[in-house]
């Protein structure tokens, strides 16, 4: 890739990391958060949400520019700290939750037309997955052409789904009423809510939905004209993204009460828009969350790929994900990926998956890439690795690496012991391509450490199986 004299520019990697991040949740935002939590806790959790994610937004700014020789962001940084199976898990693990999180854009995609044409239901019906399957193989050869133009379409689309974002908030800030945002607080009113913690918790795993995506510049960082723009890129896409997330959520709130919002059909901010101008805020909103999802989906098949290709270049993935085509798209990796999409679409006719249970288990396979990169990060500083020309940053970037960590943990808490036993239930057989990309290499499979890893893995697994077999875990 890097012989390749077309290379993406600040804009091109911003909006990578904005048009992955405002994909459909945001969209839902007022409902999911109502549903969840009292105004009191949400304004805690955004808090604490917003320091968590950007202390993650500087790890991956700080090793972006300390570490300019690993491409692949998540994935190379989890291999470079902890081996070759951990960089592996998180490649399988990015890639996993990447995939599946596409499965839930498509659901909601087509509820979202549902709202114009009944025979789409709730994204789920025959007819929608047969549209979703036509929209999917048409992004798919459409990246096929080439990534660069698939950017620029993507900086489009992501311009197009901001005009309605900014709409929305001017309109709510003057239908904001003080009384019905301070009414119930703590959510007191509302005993189904629980205690503020709880409330806290609960809220706080929308929130990691809503941010995955800001490590979409780090992924593509081979491919990005100035290494230095990658970390620029995080941090921008995210102060961006974080402002849209907390104005739609907390401006609603001073429009509806929590019971009200709690009750909204998704997308409940185009509800929200519909209760103050009547019908045609619903109309826009719709229009802007169906753009928003397209050039989301475009972001994240792009990333799939990309994670993919970048793994298997280093030999941590089998060969056969290192071919690219004749415009240099990793052409197996894409197959792959979209195949993956196309099962799961099915199985959604079969199974009840909705759009919220989907997001769930994506936010749990992507929530271990994460904790490697603030571990890595934390690590490096913990050493003094590359901080010998200025050791002046070292205790900085100790503090910073400390609360990602710290955040990344908390979030694997948050999370549940459910989410956790299903994702293991999903990284399991990945290490079968593990083996095969150490075949290829002449190479021991495990090491001792990684023996021991793995066999808590399938463990986690096995029992998970077993839950979903007998009925007290489900999907």
């Amino acid at each position: 890739m890097s012989d390749s004299p077309e290379k993406l520019k600040l804009g091109a990697l911003v909006a990578l990391v904005v048009g992955s991040m405002i994909g459909g949740g945001i969209f839902s935002l007022p409902q999911n958060m109502a549903a969840s939590a009292g105004v009191g806790a949400v304004l805690i959790g955004w808090a604490i949400t917003a320091v968590g994610m950007l202390t993650l937004a500087f790890v991956f700014q700080t090793l972006a520019n300390r570490k300019p020789n690993l491409d692949g962001g998540v994935y190379a940084y989890a291999k470079a700290g902890f081996g070759d199976y951990m960089g592996f898990s998180s490649a399988w693990g990015y890639w996993i939750s990447a995939w599946l999180g596409n499965v839930g854009y498509f659901v909601l995609l087509f509820s979202t037309l549902g709202y114009f044409f009944p025979i789409f239901g709730e994204g789920n019906t025959p007819a929608a997955v047969i549209g979703a399957s036509i929209l999917l193989w048409a992004v798919h050869f459409l990246v096929l052409r080439g990534i660069k133009e698939a950017a620029f379409i993507n900086l489009v689309t992501t311009v197009a789904k901001v005009v309605p974002l900014v709409l929305f908030a001017l309109v709510c800030l003057f239908a904001f009423k003080l009384d019905v945002f301070t009414a119930d607080i703590w959510g007191l009113g509302s005993p189904d809510l629980g205690s503020v913690m709880n409330q806290v918790r609960n809220m706080m795993l929308v929130t990691v939905w809503v941010f995955i995506g800001i490590e979409g510049a780090s992924i593509f960082s081979s491919r990005a004209e100035k290494r230095s723009d990658v970390g620029k890129a995080t941090v921008i896409g995210f102060i961006t993204v974080l402002l849209f997330l907390v104005l739609v959520n907390v401006l609603s709130m001073g429009v509806m009460t929590q019971p009200e919002l709690a009750k909204l059909q998704n997308p409940s901010m185009a509800a929200v828009l519909k209760y103050v101008v009547g019908d045609w805020g619903a109309v826009l909103i719709s229009i802007g969350l169906i753009i928003s999802l397209l050039g989301a989906l475009l972001s994240w098949v792009l990333l799939c790929a990309e994670i993919m290709f970048a793994a298997a270049k280093d030999h941590t993935m089998p060969e056969f994900l290192r071919k690219e085509n004749a415009n240099q798209v990793p052409a197996n990796a894409l197959w792959l990926t979209n195949a993956m999409v196309q099962i799961f679409l099915v199985i959604t006719l079969f199974s009840a998956s909705t759009y919220l249970s989907l997001i769930y288990l994506a936010t749990s396979m992507i929530l271990v890439p994460y904790l490697w990169s603030a571990a890595y990060g934390f690590l490096m500083a913990l050493r003094g690795e590359t901080y010998e020309q200025a050791p002046g940053e070292r205790s900085k970037d100790l503090i910073i690496g400390a609360i990602a960590l710290l955040y990344a943990i908390w979030l694997l808490y948050a999370g549940g012991m459910k989410y956790l036993l299903l994702s293991a239930l999903l990284y399991a057989p990945g290490a079968i391509l593990f083996a095969k990309a150490k075949r290829e290499l002449g190479q021991p499979i495990f090491t001792n450490v990684e023996k021991l890893i793995f066999a808590a893995v399938v463990a986690g697994a096995l029992f998970a199986a077993y839950g979903l077999y007998d009925g007290f875990l489900t999907l």
